[in-house]
This record gives structure tokens, sequence and C-alpha cells, in this order.
């Protein structure tokens, strides 16, 4: 199963994975799972620690990095087809992030992990 992280799924894996679902949790942990985390979130963590909404406990790059080789997490780029994709959500609400996430998890045919219940109003399939 392809998963996509929320942004907040992403950060929570890393650091209090106490505060997933147990669902979520194992889904995450099923090594048949293919892991995606996706550029919009990285920038969407970058920005929030630029202006101070966010502390981590490690660097970003460092997580990202620590992820992937331990995790098999793969970055997921943004292009065209995910952009476009935006065309055809409901405008539920503006947050561009959490848009073009549910963009990108129904062009990649992945489920999004996610327990923001606006986001689970969105055409897309989540798991929590």
């Amino acid at each position: 199963m392809k998963l996509l992280f929320d942004t907040h799924t992403f950060i929570w894996w890393d650091s209090q994975p106490n505060k997933l679902s147990q669902t979520a949790l194992a889904l995450l942990q099923d090594r048949s799972s293919i892991l995606l985390l996706s550029v919009v979130s990285i920038w969407e963590i970058q920005i929030k620690l630029q202006v101070g909404k966010l502390t981590l406990n490690r660097a970003l790059l460092e997580i990202i990095e620590s992820q992937q080789k331990i995790n098999q997490i793969e970055v997921l780029p943004v292009n065209l087809d995910h952009v476009l994709a935006l065309d055809s959500l409901p405008l539920i609400h503006k947050d561009p992030f959490d848009r073009l996430l549910v963009a990108q998890a129904n062009v990649e045919n992945a489920a999004l992990v996610s327990g923001d219940p606006i986001v689970a109003q969105y055409p897309v399939n989540v798991n929590w």
C-alpha cells in the first residue's frame, strides 16, 4: 500500500509516535507499505520553523535523511499532474499545503495518512 504522510503525521512519526492512531501506526510500521513524504510537507515544515510556529528535536534535513535510511521513506516531488489535479478538488478550505497533498495522494493512488478532519472531507483515501 502506498501511504502519503500528512505534515503532522510525519512530524509525529519521527518524534511523537504516541500521537498517532493505532491504525496509522500499524500502517506506517508495515514493511510492505511504500512511505511517501511530499516536498509540500517539507516546505510547510520549513516555513513553520522559520516563523517560529514549530520546533523540532533535530535539524529538518537530519530527520528526513534518518527517515529515508531507517524507514525507506521516499521524497515525492511536486509535478505538473499534481498541480493540475487541484482543479478537480472542491474548495473545502483554502490551505494550499493540504490541498496539494490531497491532489498528490489522488494522482499517486496513495492513501493520505492524516488525522485532520477537514482533510478527510476531501474525495481522497484517508487512513487514521
